[in-house]
């Protein structure tokens, strides 16, 4: 049988009526499709009766701190969370200690993403040292495998170097400019979100309209050089507003909102303390009936997570001095599927277009996000859509613990995934 496997008895959408059946995995392809129980023999079975066999999910903003901040993740262990959590492949974000700007440091990441349960791309800054000066080589970065640059965790504040950005990129077929778009002068010093929380506490905040004056401004500049340009974790209705106007203009520009930003608002702050902290800050309830809608309506292309883990000690500190960032890579899907598909506000369809498809697309990905098809790549993620489970520090892999999902209950669970052919999660426990 080889590395040969069987995905037995599952269902390829969520439609009713459908008929489960079986899929041969061989030479990290799907080789079968055939009626449920007829291809037992071929290879290793795995069981996927009463649940989903979806694309691999696709997170394209994650922070697993290699180099420079492995005491809080690595990409081992950022890895194995998301192979847990049905992520197939994800895109490591460049604000390590060094930052990603070399060819260098790519092919070191990369050389270990190659090795692990989840297939593991970075992205490159979009500066040098991500201090907003000078431009990075894209020619280089782009040759040795990076698709997505983005100075994130700072903004790229002037226009003209963006404009070159913009323009240096665009005949560099699948690469994006993404933006952390908070103006910085608009937020310096600020902790949360700026309005009635940070008021109550004392704090110093974040306007939302740090957001619209960076996208709105890196909007036009889009459209003139013609370049493509992605807004990472959208938190507004300010800018989501401005997103959709664009896309009607025919700017190349696509974006992505978090798990936290779609359910979680300023008024969490106080019950999660400092794991409720990150950059952009949790929003107010009309941003998140905003962002809901653009998912809806096609304005916001992705969730991605922004997965950002911060040790221990480093969070145990008061809300002004803790750094910002929350987990999620793990438990994206569950989240998503409870608050949005087992509520009945979404489709499997859209479910799996936010979660693989589109991500995928966004980040040039050919392997990745691809319709479950006879000949298609196997990255696959089996979701059982009726597990409940409540997210707790002791099942979940992260080597830090600033997750906000800890306590929720949760619907929706993956059950195995196979990345690249071979099979790495089985029966919801890391081969």
């Amino acid at each position: 049988m080889g590395d040969s496997v069987v995905i037995s008895g599952g269902l390829l959408s969520g439609n009713t009526g459908e008929q489960p059946v079986d899929l041969l995995v061989d030479a990290g392809m799907i080789a079968e499709i055939a009626p449920a129980g007829t291809l037992k023999g071929k290879g290793l079975v795995v069981d996927a009766s009463d649940a989903l066999v979806l694309p691999g999910f696709v997170d394209i903003q994650v922070h697993f701190r290699t180099p420079g901040g492995e005491e809080s993740e690595d990409i081992s262990s950022g890895a194995a969370g998301a192979a847990l959590g049905g992520v197939t492949a994800c895109v490591m974000m460049p604000n390590t200690i060094p930052t990603i700007d070399s060819v260098a440091l790519v092919n070191e990441v990369l050389a270990i993403g190659r090795t692990t349960p989840c297939d593991v791309h970075t992205s490159a800054s979009v500066t040098q040292g991500r201090e907003g000066r000078e431009l990075v080589n894209f020619g280089d970065l782009y040759a040795a495998g990076v698709r997505i640059f983005t100075d994130d965790g700072t903004v790229v504040d002037d226009a003209a170097l963006m404009e070159r950005a913009l323009s240096a990129t665009g005949d560099l077929p699948g690469s994006v400019i993404s933006q952390h778009a908070e103006h910085s002068a608009m937020v310096e010093g600020g902790v949360i979100n700026d309005g009635a929380v940070a008021k109550r506490l004392g704090l110093k905040g974040r306007p939302r309209e740090a957001e619209a004056v960076i996208v709105e401004r890196d909007l036009r500049l889009a459209e003139a050089t013609k370049g493509r340009y992605h807004v990472l974790h959208i938190s507004t209705s300010l800018a989501a507003d401005l997103v959709r106007s664009a896309k009607s203009s025919g700017v190349r520009v696509t974006a992505e909102v978090t798990p936290q930003h779609l359910i979680l608002t300023e008024d969490d702050v106080e019950r999660l303390g400092t794991s409720g902290k990150m950059n952009p800050p949790l929003r107010t309830a009309g941003d998140i009936e905003a962002l809901r809608a653009g998912i809806f309506d096609g304005t916001i292309d992705a969730v991605a997570t922004d997965h950002a883990p911060h040790s221990p000690a480093s969070k145990d500190v008061s809300l002004a001095d803790a750094p910002p960032g929350m987990l999620g890579v793990e438990t994206m899907a569950s989240v998503i599927w409870t608050e949005f598909v087992d509520s009945g506000l979404m489709s499997v369809e859209r479910f799996v277009t936010l979660l693989s498809h589109s991500p995928a697309q966004i980040a040039a990905m050919e392997s990745q996000g691809q319709p479950i098809r006879v000949g298609g790549p196997a990255n696959i993620a089996v979701f059982d859509p009726k597990m409940q489970w409540t997210a707790d520090h002791g099942s979940l892999q992260s080597k830090s613990d600033n997750n906000p999902w800890i306590g929720k209950q949760l619907v929706g669970r993956v059950r195995h995934t196979i990345c690249r052919g071979q099979l790495v999660v089985a029966d919801g426990v890391l081969i």
